[in-house]
């Protein structure tokens, strides 16, 4: 079972919302896929962590063998290669790894070597896997680490959640691809309700079933709310606004962990979400 959760833009409690259901589960999963800024293992504080390094492939060109014919620089729409001064010049920080360049090289002058984007740290945090993604700085995408991230969910039985980037670009695309189900979070203002859209949009397109989860609530009806009521989105559920919360996530800690009355509301979430997800599959296997 995988439960992606995500949010138009940062802040709105996303990882809030994903840590404290995976501590709140009997045994979980736990996948980072914010990939250039990932934080949850700031509050998970995993132990036994084993790390991997992510590679892609890019070009490397023979000198020798290089006629200046310019068909690479002419395949690459992202910019990628130059021919300038008898050099053809590969820029790796723009390069997107398709492969394209060798492929369509008249004179196999163009092969690839391995280049190291980040790294996926694995680690263990009481009954949870906590798995994160990591992209060096300056990288042009996070895909490589989201995709290897994501092999780690093949197993149907376990519950997995998925920290999924802020936004809607296509980072946010790969990390609910082969999501079960998707958690939308978002304040209850007026100025997140543009922010809800976009996400709302996305996990239309791609068909998947969702519902909504508003943070910060303060007890009464608010734009965020009326939105799901004109769109026929599923609220299910609402984290208060309070002073404890802000105080026990600021400073890192499971709020589960910490406080039986917010074990009992995400363990409430946490019951409301699965029968979400196993009512979904009974009626579209």
């Amino acid at each position: 079972m995988k439960i992606a959760v995500l949010s138009g833009k940062g802040g709105t409690g996303k990882t809030l919302v994903s840590v404290n259901l995976a501590a709140a589960a009997k045994e979980s999963i736990y996948i980072d896929c914010d990939v250039e800024e990932p934080n949850g293992h700031l509050f998970f504080k995993p132990e036994d962590i084993q790390s991997e390094d992510i590679s892609i492939k890019i070009p490397s060109v023979d000198g020798k063998l290089c006629n200046g014919c310019r068909t690479c620089v002419e395949f690459c729409k992202f910019n990628a290669l130059a021919y300038i001064k008898n050099q053809l010049i590969i820029f790796d920080e723009v390069c997107h790894s398709c492969g394209g360049c060798v492929l369509f090289c008249p004179e196999k002058a163009l092969m690839e070597k391995e280049k190291i984007i980040g790294e996926i740290q694995r680690g263990t945090s009481e009954n949870t896997t906590v798995i994160t993604g990591i992209l060096n700085t300056g990288e042009a995408s996070g895909i490589p680490i989201i995709k290897k991230l994501l092999s780690h969910t093949s197993a149907d039985k376990e519950l997995t959640f998925i920290d999924c980037p802020p936004g809607s670009a296509c980072i946010v695309m790969e990390s609910i691809k082969g999501a079960d189900y998707c958690i939308l979070v978002a304040e209850p203002t007026l100025f997140a309700v543009h922010n809800l859209n976009m996400v709302y949009e996305l996990v239309k397109l791609f068909d998947k079933p969702h519902g909504v989860i508003l943070n910060k609530c303060l007890g009464e009806e608010s734009p965020a709310e009326k939105f799901c009521i004109e769109n026929s989105t599923k609220i299910i559920g609402r984290i208060p606004f309070d002073n404890e919360l802000g105080k026990l996530n600021s400073n890192a800690l499971i709020s589960v962990r910490e406080s039986q009355k917010y074990r009992g509301i995400f363990s409430s979430l946490l019951k409301t979400v699965t029968k979400e997800v196993q009512h979904e599959t009974i009626t579209d296997p």
